[in-house]
């Protein structure tokens, strides 16, 4: 069993910056992938970032040069740098990481004010 434990998340005024941090613990063998997804009020769930075990990245095109995505693979931690927050970004955002299985994050409030 795999446990993500996510953090950073709050309220920013447009034009802000954020940082999402997600942790993950247990029976942690080989990590494919970890990513970001971001699911709005009446809105699914929808992909925002991804990083690779080789560190190739996937963006969302809605957040391409606004967004970051990086891992420390030695503390199994995945990255979200958010920098010109726009109230569109306002959702949860959930981390979620692939071994043998995927795995869901509980989620993390991002609330962007115009």
């Amino acid at each position: 069993q795999v446990q993500l434990v996510e953090s950073g998340g709050g309220l920013v005024q447009a034009g802000g910056s954020l940082r999402l941090s997600c942790a993950a613990s247990g029976s942690i063998f080989s990590i494919i992938a970890m990513g970001w997804y971001r699911q709005a009020p009446g809105k699914q769930r929808e992909l925002v970032a991804t990083i690779t075990s080789g560190r190739i990245t996937n963006y969302a095109d809605s957040v391409k040069g606004r967004f970051t995505i990086s891992r420390d693979s030695a503390k199994n931690t995945v990255y979200l740098q958010m920098n010109s927050l726009k109230p569109e970004d306002t959702a949860v955002y959930y981390c979620r990481v692939v071994t043998t299985t995927p795995y869901w994050g509980q989620g993390t409030q991002v609330t962007v004010s115009s």
